[in-house]
């Protein structure tokens, strides 16, 4: 998970190099739009995969899934944007939180 968190600050400080025009409220607002944006293009692949467009584009899981990840991607450099020292902690507690059901399910 550490790679991936790396990454993300590494993406979020080009972003925020090209967005240093910008009020930093404006930047997390801007960020969290991006997430529904790229939830709306995996939503658009899906409507592309059971042939629900009118463009005509053929579109695969394997792009549904390449659009989810842009999602995630887009989340995680919200939160970064909203507290860049706490995202990680706060990401694991989250986390850990909301998959509690699974974890008992598992193990029973």
């Amino acid at each position: 998970m550490d790679d991936l968190w790396d990454n993300i600050e590494k993406l979020s400080t080009v972003c925020r190099k090209a967005g240093e025009h910008l009020p930093d409220e404006e930047l997390k607002s801007l960020q969290i739009g991006k997430v529904a944006e790229e939830a709306g293009e995996a939503m658009h692949s899906l409507h592309g995969l059971k042939g629900l467009t009118t463009c005509g584009d053929a579109h695969g899981w394997d792009e549904v899934q390449n659009d989810l990840v842009g999602a995630v991607i887009a989340a995680l450099l919200a939160m970064h944007y909203i507290d860049p020292d706490g995202a990680r902690t706060t990401f694991a507690e989250i986390f850990h939180r909301r998959t509690r059901r699974g974890r008992e399910a598992a193990a029973a």
